[in-house]
């Protein structure tokens, strides 16, 4: 038999059933129906990684709250079924992690607005440190709550005595009291101590060297690490002889100088959170609109204006911060406040400072999530929490188009951005 002949044998059989079900009046099987799947593909975005990567044109591939793909849009294979976001022009960062925040802590509904306020300006986890004690801030740290930003607490922060200021942190005056809050902490559900070494403008007797020193020794027993409320750089390098791990403000009182650059080099393991103050500059708050009434907002822009004093302060900050950033000290990111959109404006201050919007973006998110042990947090990579913001501009061009978003999802689910800021601002 000819190969001809062959091939219309082939084709006679393949036909075969085709032919006998139209002559019996039925139809051709149906095509299989594709796979049923919950995924969902955002196309076409500039992503933002948060290790420093950017993919150009990239897609992520959702499932429920999770990541099961990113990469350029050419290489990551959709479903058949999928839905399909096309992001085109637009770009994706991860969620924010704030690791310095003091909300409303007591109440559970004040601090789930807090919470939710944070998540509308696209953060996705905080971290109290060291006064969200009470029996409400366990259990959302235990429970979080859909449509709000994770929230995480060290518990009671350690500080010598301070008459006449809060009295939720553990006063210490001895080394065994210092030991005792921390074990304390230690049978809590918390993986950092804070502390507080200050005299808040010679007010108070602050934390010895013998006392900070011991918190850190039964910290790193208990398996904690400590961060620090430090002002001078006399503590900074007391703090770092002791085996601090993290600096949840900068130093503030004078310049960094090479002894404490070379105590960070000796030390890589150290993060510093710059915690940076107002920069003392008149600015436009337009873009806060969405979540403040008008009259509060007119009288915070009425209060907006240049400050000599508060330029100064802002300097000494800003320098210490490009030095030790320059110097290869590794940079997270934290506010030290309550107000849902104060991350954009800390961005800003960074990059003032002298940090790049690139070196921002990575201390805003895998740097502070790496800081807080968020393993599946703080990057847009295969198998982590699908938290990503999507923007209208680009903040690699410029900071403050942090505040162009478009969309913030987390675990997956989009924000109801809109009835948010309705009842906010109405």
């Amino acid at each position: 038999m000819s190969h001809r002949s062959a091939r219309r044998t082939l084709l006679c059989v393949a036909l075969l059933p085709l032919l006998m079900a139209a002559a019996c009046g039925g139809t051709p099987p149906a095509e299989p129906e594709p796979a049923a799947t919950d995924a969902i593909a955002y196309e076409g975005a500039r992503i933002i990684v948060g290790d420093g990567t950017v993919l150009d044109s990239g897609t992520l591939l959702v499932e429920e709250d999770r990541l099961l793909a990113v990469g350029p849009s050419n290489t990551v294979t959709v479903p058949d079924g999928a839905e399909r976001v096309d992001l085109s022009g637009r770009t994706v960062m991860p969620a924010i992690i704030d690791t310095h925040v003091h909300l409303r802590e007591d109440e559970r509904e004040p601090l789930i607005e807090d919470l939710q306020r944070k998540a509308y300006y696209g953060v996705g986890a905080v971290l109290s440190l060291g006064r969200g004690v009470s029996n409400v801030a366990f259990d959302l740290q235990s429970n979080p709550v859909g449509g709000a930003a994770d929230y995480h607490t060290v518990g009671r922060g350690i500080t010598a005595p301070e008459p006449g200021r809060t009295e939720v942190p553990s006063w210490i005056t001895t080394e065994e009291e210092a030991r005792a809050a921390v074990r304390e902490l230690g049978t809590q559900d918390v993986e950092m101590v804070k502390i507080w070494v200050d005299d808040r403008g010679d007010q108070f007797d602050k934390l010895t060297p013998e006392l900070y020193g011991a918190v850190i020794d039964e910290a790193h027993i208990q398996g904690l690490k400590v961060t620090a409320h430090v002002y001078s750089l006399e503590d900074a390098k007391g703090l770092l002889e002791a085996g601090i791990d993290a600096f949840a403000h900068g130093i503030r009182d004078m310049d960094v100088d090479e002894d404490v650059l070379a105590m960070f080099e000796d030390r890589p393991h150290v993060v510093l959170v710059p915690n940076l103050p107002g920069a003392g500059v008149a600015t436009d708050l337009g873009w806060i609109s969405g979540t403040i009434p008008a009259d509060q907002l007119d009288e915070m822009q009425a209060r907006s204006v240049d400050q000599p004093d508060a330029q100064e302060a802002f300097g000494i900050q800003a320098r210490n911060l490009t030095r030790l950033n320059e110097a290869g000290v590794t940079i997270a990111f934290g506010t030290d406040g309550g107000a849902g959109w104060s991350p954009h404006a800390e961005m800003e201050d960074m990059v003032r400072a002298g940090m790049s919007p690139a070196e921002v973006l990575v201390a805003a998110t895998a740097n502070s999530a790496n800081l807080l042990g968020l393993d599946d947090q703080g990057t847009l990579q295969p198998g982590k929490r699908a938290d990503f913001v999507v923007l209208e501009a680009n903040p690699l061009d410029d900071i403050t188009n942090t505040r162009s978003i478009v969309d913030v999802y987390l675990r997956g689910e989009a924000l109801d951005r809109a009835a948010l800021s309705a009842a906010w601002v109405n």
